[in-house]
């Protein structure tokens, strides 16, 4: 079991010999003084209020006990908190209700509690009746912001848990995690260990929205109204998943792109997960959300602790349009290691190659790349061990001698003198049965004693959890990034969890569900300490790990397997409303679809990727040299807009993304950027204006193209035509879409003064 530890969850680091009493925080943010946030204990020291630039949440210890929550909106006046000491329930209740569960900050099993838990135990001779009370808080200092510890204690059987919270300087976003702690002298079974519940302040009606989705259509965005009872999403893969993410929005059901108040919760966990929204028949609605999944459980032995990963909320008062800016502003400030720096224009080989690789093929490749101004190559799946097909070689992580003799070096040195960094894939966590690595080491897999071990895609599970398979894994990693000075690496993760037992570990077999995520972070974290100049993309078979604990050690994540600029539209519209576009990878790939069949423009294409962090993955020998200008041509514009696009803030315009016209505005400094799409042209629909969002209304932009100019008031007021020069005119200067997938790039400059 792990031992105590104080953490900073979304960076939670550990070495190779189980330590993890490792505390490494976000470096301090520099933010103007109104955007600081603060922790204040009222005198009485039974309420507390946690304040960040815009909002506030109130937090009261009552009579019986119960840390409950009072108050998540904006920001009131520090003489207002007293208002809050008394508990004022106009919810009905009766011998099966009890109101007042659903505002604890951790509601447990026990007592007279009957709905969602966020925390469920079994001690010694199968008692279940937790009984935690208040024991006591602390107001905490964190380098870039300000934290409060609460204590709560059973002591019938000595078991506490420890309630962390912090609020960073510049963000609205509140942290919360859970440190459990068994004293007890026997062994204590954790069933269910959330992270923490939210509650959502009584209001006419709840509408919940969140993403679900499959390989190769990740992220759809659903809006829908909570139903009365409880409402779960969850992962049971071992990874995030792709058939959900780990997040929520709540509003009343009148939230618009704009208007409205919208609650978020957000899980940061890379594992399996699970999130339970409820909404009582007597008022009320709560989030809870922790790691794991139902079925699981971990027993912590006397004196053992487990903490709990990070759970996220944010208030907003903008609708889900400002709710997006606020935690892509998050990320950036204090998720990313590297937020400020501009994501690389990349080539990868996997759609032009597949397992086809040759030392001559992949030089020619990235010739004709760096001819189009890419500035990265990656060689993806291939290069390595016998891995001529998808049957062999995961885990012999070694050039093959056959394709490349002399190691990867001739290919890096090219791929240099270029003007490109090199970078290649890996599937750390996978191993092939026709391996070296399986041969030798057949019990480094997920499996149970006497069962099966069923394959998916002809490989099997490492276990991470164990120190020798992490101890290889940073060896091989290592020598890897060492050997070649490799400036980026496609970390893959292409299969769920099976069979998922862990022999040496008889006693505890569940923990494997945390620990391999764990030995994951810890081998990244570890990886990038020692080359720092290492950028990382995690994938997993397209956007199977997609969260803020991964993206708290990589750089970017591969969205999906999907290029499909049409559905392309809508998996990026999911993932904006919480991830930002610095950290989506995007590709253009064949006019003709591999997965789809779909034929789309050459302009589309890369308009519809210039919205993230812009590849190319197509077979460039088939593009004609028409379509080799043309992409040197966008490249160049991307170049100059990407800081805006990675780094600006978002504004969502239109109507449904890759179903109906739409447009990203991107609003930075002195730029803004708008891509526009119409994906089906029509005669039915009258010309349309976009109004921006996001400008100073005094200011005068330029068109960069025409040079026209406009005030910031007229753009917003009235706004521009959409698509303009996509239309054509007829009879009576008639405005109508000159063809399927219009699209266009719009680049204003704000003049100064």
């Amino acid at each position: 079991m792990p031992h105590a530890r104080r953490p900073a969850p979304l960076h939670e680091h550990g070495d190779f010999s189980d330590r993890r009493d490792l505390d490494v925080t976000a470096p301090p943010t520099l933010v103007p003084a109104q955007a600081q946030s603060s922790v204040m204990a009222h005198p009485d020291r039974s309420l507390w209020c946690l304040s960040t630039p815009a909002t506030c949440m109130i937090l009261g210890a009552d009579e019986a006990g119960a840390l409950t929550q009072r108050y998540w909106g904006p920001a009131l006046p520090a003489t207002d908190m007293a208002q809050f000491g008394d508990v004022d329930r106009l919810r009905w209740t009766s011998t099966f209700q009890s109101p007042g569960e659903i505002e604890e900050q951790l509601p447990f099993d026990g007592g007279h509690r009957w709905g969602v838990p966020s925390l469920q135990v079994v001690f010694d001779g199968g008692v279940r009746a937790l009984e935690l009370a208040f024991a006591g808080a602390d107001t905490v200092e964190y380098e870039d912001g300000h934290g409060l510890l609460v204590r709560l204690v059973d002591e019938g059987f000595g078991f506490g848990a420890a309630l962390h919270y912090r609020v960073r300087h510049g963000t609205d976003v509140i942290e919360r995690w859970v440190e459990l702690r068994n004293g007890h002298s026997k062994d204590v079974r954790v069933l269910r260990a959330d992270s923490g519940s939210w509650l959502m302040p009584d209001q006419d009606e709840y509408r919940i929205s969140s993403v679900h989705g499959h390989w190769s259509g990740e992220t759809q965005l659903e809006r829908r109204t909570l139903p009365t009872g409880e409402y779960t999403l969850t992962s049971r893969h071992g990874t995030t998943g792709q058939q959900s993410n780990p997040w929520v929005m709540v509003d009343d059901g009148t939230a618009t792109e704009e208007f409205g108040t919208v609650r978020t919760v957000a899980l940061a966990w890379s594992g399996s997960w699970r999130l339970t929204a409820q909404r009582r028949p007597d008022g009320a609605a709560s989030v809870t959300a922790g790691f794991g999944h139902d079925g699981l459980e971990w027993s912590l032995h006397p004196g053992d602790a487990l903490t709990t990963p990070s759970s996220l909320g944010l208030h907003s008062e903008g609708g889900f349009g400002a709710a997006s800016r606020s935690w892509h502003d998050y990320v950036r400030r204090h998720v990313l290691t590297h937020p400020q720096e501009d994501r690389p224009v990349l080539f990868n080989s996997w759609e032009a190659t597949e397992f086809d690789i040759s030392l001559e093929g992949q030089i020619a490749l990235a010739r004709k790349a760096a001819d189009l101004g890419v500035e990265l190559f990656v060689v993806d799946d291939g290069w390595f061990g016998s891995r001529t097909h998808d049957a062999a070689g995961l885990g012999d992580w070694f050039p093959n001698p056959d394709r490349f003799p002399e190691g990867l070096h001739p290919l890096v040195d090219t791929v240099r003198t270029l003007g490109m960094g090199f970078g290649i894939w890996v599937e750390p966590e996978m191993v092939n049965p026709d391996s070296d690595l399986y041969r030798a080491n057949p019990d480094w897999v997920l499996h149970w004693p006497g069962r099966r071990r069923d394959e998916l895609r002809n490989q099997l599970v490492l276990n991470f959890g164990r120190t020798d398979v992490r101890q290889w894994a940073l060896r091989s990693l290592d020598d890897l990034a060492g050997a070649y000075s490799l400036d980026f690496l496609k970390w893959d993760m292409n299969r769920p969890f099976t069979q998922a037992g862990w022999p040496d570990r008889a006693d505890n077999h569940d923990m494997v569900w945390i620990e391999h995520t764990r030995g994951v972070y810890s081998v990244m974290d570890e990886l990038r300490r020692r080359h720092p100049g290492l950028r990382i993309e995690a994938c997993s078979s397209g956007g199977g790990r997609v969260d803020l604990a991964i993206m708290s050690r990589t750089d970017q994540v591969w969205t999906s397997d999907n290029t499909d600029s049409l559905d392309r539209q809508t998996i990026q519209h999911g993932y904006s409303q919480l991830y930002p576009a610095v950290t989506m990878g995007a590709w253009v790939t064949e006019e003709v679809n591999a997965l789809t069949g779909r034929r789309v423009p050459l302009d589309y294409r890369f308009h519809v990727a210039m919205a993230g962090a812009l590849g190319i993955g197509g077979d460039l020998d088939l593009w004609s040299a028409d379509e080799l200008d043309r992409s040197r041509e966008h490249i160049a514009r991307y170049k100059a807009i990407r800081s805006t696009v990675q780094h600006g803030d978002l504004y969502r315009l239109g109507q449904a993304p890759g179903r109906d016209y739409s447009a990203l505005e991107y609003v930075a400094d002195r730029q803004v950027v708008l891509l526009s799409y119409d994906p089906h042209r029509s005669l039915s629909r009258a010309p349309r204006r976009l109004r921006l969002r996001g400008l100073d209304p005094a200011a005068r932009y330029r068109d960069t193209e025409t040079g026209t100019e406009y005030s910031g008031a007229v753009l917003m007021g009235r706004g521009l035509l959409f698509n303009e020069h996509q239309t054509l005119r007829g009879w009576n200067n008639t405005r109508f879409s000159a063809a399927d997938y219009a699209s266009s790039l719009l680049v204003l400059e704000r003049l100064a003064g």
